[in-house]
């Protein structure tokens, strides 16, 4: 497994998924109680999330963690 590139694409999945649900990472880091700063490195790749941050994001947008693991 690539990790750099998992990253990346989990990054850019997010950030989709941020969008579809009409969000800015600010609304978004309110809605999750993650820092906006924390938010824009993950998007850009500046850092990894934990598998308790991917929980939490799962949770806002409302789908399952293995749907945001998937195709990543």
């Amino acid at each position: 497994m690539d990790t750099e590139n998992f990253y990346k694409n989990l990054g850019k999945k997010i950030k989709n998924l941020r969008k579809k649900a009409g969000l800015t990472q600010e609304q978004l880091a309110e809605k999750t109680g993650l820092s906006l700063d924390f938010i824009g490195k993950i998007e850009v790749n500046l850092k990894h999330p934990s598998i308790s941050t991917l929980l939490i994001l799962s949770n806002t947008f409302n789908i399952h963690i293995s749907d945001l693991l998937k195709d990543v």
